[in-house]
């Protein structure tokens, strides 16, 4: 059919336009649907809109229609429905208006809420502060019920900054986490994801394992408080740690991967990353030795880390090349984007620590993880749970989606 040959629209009707909203509820079941559009198909009407949300075997269907056209015509169909709906054992209400939906306002944010448990309480003041903020609530639709349970509001009529900004606060107050990003077709757009490592990517700190094989983990600790308490930046805290490795057998090495841990739900994150074609990696202060190893175990397209120099089977007490510090990690991940040929605003940065804020606040999303509330505060969003697959809500993944894609692979 050509340009010229396809019809007008005739669905969407002007403002003033008679149209009738036809509303059911009551026990879900198979057929419903189909039954009320073929009642309403009797009327020569046109569907404008519908909508359909099933909780806990109870369905709501909404259908917005064009008024039928002549005489009676409308009360007729009242009739019909309702004893159509009354055959069905359902509830059915219509309300007569003008036009189509109103439109939805400017500046439209995903809000997504992480609760463990999510209280009404919570969700209270969560959707009070977005009124507040001048938004509207467009949809809700839940995203996962466990390990945590997670709920997408769509939002509209507030800028994603401020509203992101007055929700953080809200989050902090009422201890949930909540995600605010931007709508548009770069949420379903292809990403880079990048990771630190150390408790992040995994539960250990891998300086304290080599530590622990070298006999130093109190002098590690000491230099580590150090930095803490300022006195040293990280590169003079990353040097004087790895000082005290000094002679250690390189064995030592195969030993270490063999005692880290991953994070629940890592490999959950990085395989549904990969499904959904992101490209994932990882930068960290840590060492090559062990990055380059989770990196071939998680197929992790890049990683880049500090390297230990290892002289006739010994660790010397140095590191070689340039070191991976707070500023280094922000530059990999703008490396890594135009590798991959990403844009950094469709990136997705996440780590714990205060040496990743830099690349936090580079990424397009930066997630603190189980952070330091300096590092909380910071971040775009937070994630306070021990499950790193809940990363993957705040992108607008479902659970059942997860769970979809697994049972698949493994037909």
């Amino acid at each position: 059919m050509s340009a010229s040959q396809i019809p007008p629209a005739t669905a969407v009707p002007a403002d003033g336009d008679p149209t009738l909203l036809v509303k059911i509820f009551g026990k879900d079941r198979p057929g419903l649907t189909a039954g009320l559009c073929d009642t309403l198909a009797a009327y020569g009407v046109d569907i404008v809109d519908i909508e359909q949300v099933v909780t806990r075997g109870r369905i709501v269907l909404c259908v917005l229609v064009t008024a039928p056209k002549g005489d009676g015509a409308e009360g007729e169909l009242r009739a019909t429905v309702h004893s159509w709906a009354e055959s069905q054992r359902m509830q059915a209400e219509i309300i007569s208006g003008r036009g189509d939906n109103r439109p939805r306002g400017t500046g439209r944010s995903h809000v997504t809420v992480l609760g463990h448990p999510l209280t009404a309480e919570a969700v209270a003041a969560i959707a009070a502060r977005i009124t507040g903020t001048g938004g509207n609530i467009d949809r809700i639709f839940r995203l996962a019920k466990y390990p945590v349970t997670a709920v997408d509001f769509e939002v509209s009529g507030a800028e994603t900054e401020p509203l992101r900004t007055a929700l953080a606060t809200e989050a902090a107050d009422i201890g949930v986490d909540v995600a605010v990003v931007a709508s548009g077709l770069q949420r379903r757009a292809q990403r880079l994801v990048v990771m630190d490592v150390d408790s992040t990517l995994i539960q250990d700190e891998v300086i304290e394992l080599f530590a622990a094989h070298a006999g130093c983990e109190a002098e590690v600790a000491e230099v580590t408080a150090r930095a803490m308490r300022g006195e040293l930046d990280f590169e003079q805290s990353l040097h004087a740690r790895v000082a005290l490795l000094a002679g250690i057998d390189e064995s030592v090495v195969e030993k270490v991967r063999a005692e880290v841990r991953l994070t629940p739900g890592a490999r959950t994150l990085i395989r549904t990353l990969k499904r959904l074609g992101y490209q994932v990696g990882v930068v960290s202060g840590g060492f090559t030795q062990v990055t380059d190893d989770l990196q071939e175990r998680l197929g992790l397209d890049f990683a880049s880390a500090n390297t230990l120099e290892i002289v006739d089977g010994k660790l010397t007490g140095r590191v070689i090349g340039e070191v991976v510090d707070r500023a280094g990690k922000a530059r990999l991940l703008r490396r890594f984007a135009a590798e991959a040929g990403v844009p950094l605003v469709q990136t997705v940065a996440i780590g714990d620590g205060a040496n990743d804020l830099d690349m936090l606040n580079a990424a397009g999303l930066g997630v603190a993880f189980n952070a330091k509330p300096v590092v909380r505060e910071a971040a775009h969003t937070a994630v306070n749970v021990p499950f790193l697959d809940t990363v993957l809500y705040l992108l607008g993944v479902t659970r059942e989606e997860v769970e979809a894609a697994d049972a698949h692979e493994e037909d």
